[in-house]
């Protein structure tokens, strides 16, 4: 592991974990990076940023105001320094995260330096929290942290142990070690070997209506396909994404088109296919759609009501059959037999990939952030792989496309 070169700004806020911090910048620049740290005020109650310039070899940064009073005669002189650093750095690593800082992250704050130099940042930003377990898993903080990782920061999973009240549970900020090499993980993920190559992907749910206020859909959050398109994007790739309905924000650099139903994601496939590398269809299409939509809202009148439905098209084997040039990947969610019925999809289908995953399994299926897949390229041959989340796969399945 060497991150030789790289420049790393290491945010500090007002928790307890910050003591290890000085061990973390220690850490980075025995690897070669230069290190630049900038705390929030509370973080001064923890660490000295005496120690931390000794070791990063550098000035640390705090207030973005200097201090002046009525009285002062001294000059007073003050610069965009967060600008620059933002724009300075290879990768951003905030350790610890306090629930406060990821709140002020989420809602765009920049009441601090720390903040400030955030909404600044060019580069990727590692997010590594730590807090008692009762304020990590409360509803607020995991909806932001949820949101973190939509807004495409590398979030590491807190680790468990003895949490600084004296109660044991999740909450504890990852061991320097483990955060140097998960950054240098984050870094070697970012090659753009996808420079100048245009994926197509679709996204989410579709929605066929019945009447005028309601559908036949399904549970798909459109997480697999955001992050695929996000991890795309990042790799340098052209990145056009068909979304169902889902109100997730759309990754940065990518090209979002917008569809409700079936017949529309077909359509839209078809407009976006020319001059394609790679086409991955993670949307959930609805299999089935009323045969005819009612007018207005049926009225419950009848003890049981009957729709008549019809298949939709299949874009998927449409894809297959008119490959041109381009690499295609399917998704297949089956609750048994799942290698097999993933195979026979494979093969009938004529994909280059096929990921699959069974619903029942802690950690994957719809909503979630992570994920338990397979993959199974177009000789047959399986991948197993273990619970992560919806990023880290996505940037597995770019690997294996490019096999």
């Amino acid at each position: 592991m060497s991150l030789e070169g790289k420049k790393i700004i290491v945010g500090i806020s007002g928790g307890i974990a910050a003591y290890k911090t000085c061990e973390l910048v220690r850490l980075f620049k025995k690897s070669g990076a230069e290190v630049k740290v900038v705390m929030t005020p509370s973080a001064l109650n923890f660490v000295s940023p005496l120690a931390l310039s000794a070791l990063s070899g550098n000035e640390v940064l705090i207030n973005i105001f200097p201090k002046v009073s009525e009285e002062s005669t001294e000059k007073v002189e003050t610069k965009t320094w967060h600008i620059y650093s933002g724009i300075w750095a290879d990768l951003m690593v905030i350790a610890p995260a306090t629930a406060n800082t990821i709140s002020k992250i989420v809602q765009g704050s920049s009441d601090n330096y720390l903040t400030a130099t955030l909404l600044a940042a060019r580069c990727p930003v590692v997010v590594a929290p730590s807090m008692d377990e009762d304020m990590l898993l409360h509803e607020s903080t995991a909806r932001n942290i949820s949101k973190l990782r939509e807004m495409g920061y590398w979030v590491m999973e807190p680790e468990s142990g003895e949490l600084a009240s004296g109660l044991v549970g999740k909450g504890r900020m990852p061991e320097p070690e483990s955060i140097v090499k998960y950054a240098d993980e984050t870094l070697k993920g970012l090659r753009k070997d996808l420079l100048n190559k245009n994926v197509l992907i679709t996204a989410g749910p579709t929605y066929e209506p019945i009447d005028d206020v309601r559908f036949i859909g399904n549970y798909s959050s459109g997480k697999m396909g955001f992050q695929l398109a996000r991890a795309a994007a990042i790799r340098g790739a052209n990145v056009t994404l068909i979304a169902g309905p889902t109100s997730l924000e759309t990754p940065k650099n990518v090209n979002r088109i917008n569809v409700q139903t079936a017949d529309e994601m077909f359509e839209a496939v078809k407009n976006e296919l020319k001059g394609k590398d790679y086409v991955i269809m993670s949307a959930a299409v609805a299999d089935y759609k009323p045969i005819s939509k009612t007018k207005g809202k049926i009225k419950k009148t009848e003890a049981t009501l009957t729709i008549s439905t019809q298949k939709t098209t299949d874009i998927l084997e449409y894809l297959g059959k008119n490959k041109n040039n381009f690499k295609l990947v399917g998704f297949a969610l089956e609750t048994e037999n799942e290698i097999d019925s993933a195979i026979d999809k494979l093969t009938r289908k004529n994909l280059d990939l096929i990921v699959v995953n069974n619903p029942n399994i802690e950690g994957a299926g719809f909503g979630t952030d992570t994920n338990v897949a397979s993959l199974i390229d177009r000789n047959k041959k399986l991948v197993k792989l273990e619970k992560m989340t919806k990023f880290e796969l996505a940037c597995i399945i770019l690997d294996k496309i490019q096999d």
